[in-house]
């Protein structure tokens, strides 16, 4: 039994070092493609400093937050015509700089949302300048992403809010 024990002993002491670095290394290559394929597309919601540790998720929440709230109030001073709605869907990305102006803001997929996508162009631009990043933010990240997914409304209603993360447009 001892011999028994003896030998399981040895297999972890030895195999389940390289197998852990093997799964850590695939696991971190393909976090590592995720992260490219993501700046690729300009999709990427905060746009990390080398070698800085991540934000607080509770400022970074509240930040975006405060960013939703800010886009609603400017909404309502921006025109917009309610039968112009297509029937795709559609999303545009925006980048805000650490300061709070406009880094980029881009089409990502038009479909038939022309008259949308002017008019969440006309709401970012009046909401510019957002607040300035938190200290712990601007610590970490050249930019934050938004993404705004148009999508053809089966109800009443108007708002912008945030969608749960691995929820694609």
């Amino acid at each position: 039994m001892n011999r028994f024990l003896e030998d399981l002993a040895a297999e972890n002491r030895t195999a389940p070092s390289s197998r852990l670095a093997q799964s850590a290394l695939a696991m971190a290559r393909g976090q590592g493609r995720q992260q490219a394929r993501q700046d690729e597309e300009g999709t990427a919601m905060l746009e990390r400093l080398p070698n800085t540790p991540p934000p607080a998720p509770f400022s970074l929440d509240f930040y975006v937050d405060g960013v939703v709230k800010r886009l609603n109030r400017s909404a309502a001073f921006v025109r917009n015509d309610p039968r112009s709605k297509g029937v795709r869907m559609a999303s545009v990305h925006f980048r805000i700089s650490p300061d709070g102006s406009l880094k980029s803001f881009a089409v990502l997929n038009a479909g038939d949302q022309q008259d949308e996508i002017a008019f969440i162009k006309s709401v970012v631009e009046r909401a510019i300048p957002f607040a300035a990043f938190p200290p712990d933010i601007a610590r970490a990240a050249r930019s934050l992403g938004i993404t705004i997914c148009i999508s053809p409304e089966v109800g009443g209603g108007f708002g912008f809010a945030r969608m749960a993360d691995d929820r694609p447009c």
